[in-house]
């Protein structure tokens, strides 16, 4: 992937990788949202790199993970579920006795302990134009650590180690088709028959849709390490139109006067749920003028602002960018500024007029409108675990604002920085140089040659 230039394209390719030898378009079309998809590999290495036992081993062992923050203990057996997970740091001797006594480990945020799981989520990002998150879930054999239930995201369950048996089954109602939020827990009375029945060994993939419940258990001569990958929590139309239609509705308040005229002084003795069946021209004309202005309130609907909002929140969800290793080299983490010989060397940033740059990648900055001015929201400076940053972004000058959508649109080309719309030399300079020191730009070749 190093060598595909173009960041949408890298994601594009990884997305093919997790899904093969389906073609992408061929699970958009009959499973994305729609229905379980099984994929088996016999490659048992298909992951390797990706995450293991060992790596979690070692992220016990780094003393950074804490129970209940990190890592869950869970248990479920003869229909209970139950949750273990003490107080306090995943002491290695700890965690491990829970899992040597049938527990379930379960890793929250994994791509903060493990590179590989990093890199795969914040590539995949781009290709959802949603956040991609992650749980590492190791079980021990001839156990299980969840009850049935539906989660309110698309899940891609990648099996790393081992094997484990999966039982999946429709929603049950139209209710629960697409959920916007996850189930309790569910008895197995409550199931019916699964719709996929499967043992999952490593290098297989199953993916289910959001409301679609599941089960996973080990058989009792293998353990099971899996990862699910996840994406499109809240992130329906019905979740955009949240956003819309309340300024939509301000606006044309604010702007039409047929949004402000009264309602009419007996419309309470006609309409309301008393009234429901009641035959009434009045109730009639009612409901009319409520379509008609529902209808006409889509000549107000902010729909790019609304649009720039949920991206905005997107660019904060987002993980930082994982760099190849000539993206380091050409940007402002790889700049080789250091003490020697008893002072700094290699301070400052000499950006010139000929300086090729582009973006680091296409999806890391984003231009939005806010009512104080125009905003540049970026993700090379998020953390690896969710929001534990505020939102980044930079106040832009107007002046400032058509070099920065020429750069955003000239991706993955690079510019010389003389090219920049500004009026002088010097904006163009120190607008690179600001972009640069962010790590949103990226130059052709690196400033500094060691």
């Amino acid at each position: 992937l190093e060598r595909v230039a173009d960041s949408r394209e890298r994601a594009a390719e990884l997305f093919r990788w997790l899904l093969a030898p389906v073609p992408p378009a061929q699970f958009l079309e009959r499973h994305w949202e729609r229905a379980p998809l099984l994929v088996r590999r016999g490659a048992p290495g298909y992951y390797a790199g990706l995450f293991s036992t060992a790596e979690l081993d070692a992220a016990l062992r780094g003393g950074r993970v804490r129970f209940g923050t990190h890592l869950d203990v869970t248990s479920y057996a003869q229909g209970v579920r139950e949750t273990h997970t003490p107080a306090g740091p995943a002491l290695p001797a700890v965690a491990w006795d829970f899992y040597r006594n049938g527990c379930s480990l379960r890793l929250l945020c994994p791509q903060a302990f493990s590179p590989g799981v990093w890199h795969l989520l914040s590539i995949l990002q781009e290709q959802f134009g949603s956040m991609a998150g992650a749980n590492a879930y190791l079980t021990p054999p001839g156990a299980q650590g969840f009850a049935p239930h539906y989660d309110d995201i698309e899940a891609f369950v990648l099996q790393l180690e081992g094997k484990k048996r999966w039982r999946v089954y429709s929603p049950r109602s139209e209710a629960e088709k697409l959920p916007r939020f996850s189930s309790p827990n569910l008895t197995q009375a409550e199931l019916g028959e699964p719709v996929l029945e499967t043992v999952l060994e490593a290098g297989d993939l199953l993916y289910f849709p959001r409301g679609f419940i599941h089960q996973g258990d080990c058989l009792p001569d293998a353990h099971s390490l899996h990862i699910t990958v996840s994406s499109y929590q809240r992130n329906s139309w019905g979740d955009f139109l949240e956003k819309l239609l309340p300024a939509a509705l301000q606006m044309a308040m604010e702007e039409d006067v047929e949004y402000r005229k009264g309602l009419p002084m007996d419309y309470l003795r006609y309409m309301g749920v008393a009234n429901l069946d009641a035959c009434d021209a009045r109730r009639t004309a009612f409901l009319e003028k409520v379509q008609s202005l529902i209808m006409k309130l889509m000549d107000y609907a902010p729909v790019d602002a609304a649009v720039d909002q949920r991206a905005k929140s997107f660019l904060h969800d987002c993980l930082p960018p994982v760099l190849t290793a000539s993206e380091k080299a050409q940007s402002m983490y790889g700049f080789p500024a250091r003490w020697e010989d008893g002072g700094p060397r290699n301070v400052d940033i000499q950006i010139t007029r000929e300086t090729q740059v582009r973006l680091l990648r296409h999806g890391i900055a984003r231009l939005c409108n806010e009512e104080a001015g125009v905003i540049l929201c970026y993700t090379t400076e998020n953390s690896r675990v969710y929001h534990e940053e505020e939102p980044k972004f930079l106040e832009v000058d107007p002046e400032h604002t058509e070099s920065i959508e020429f750069l955003l649109s000239s991706y993955p080309n690079y510019v010389s920085v003389d090219n920049l719309p500004c009026e002088t030399l010097e904006d163009k300079i120190c607008l690179a140089t600001l972009l640069f020191e962010k790590g949103i730009l990226t130059t052709k070749k690196p400033l500094v040659q060691v």
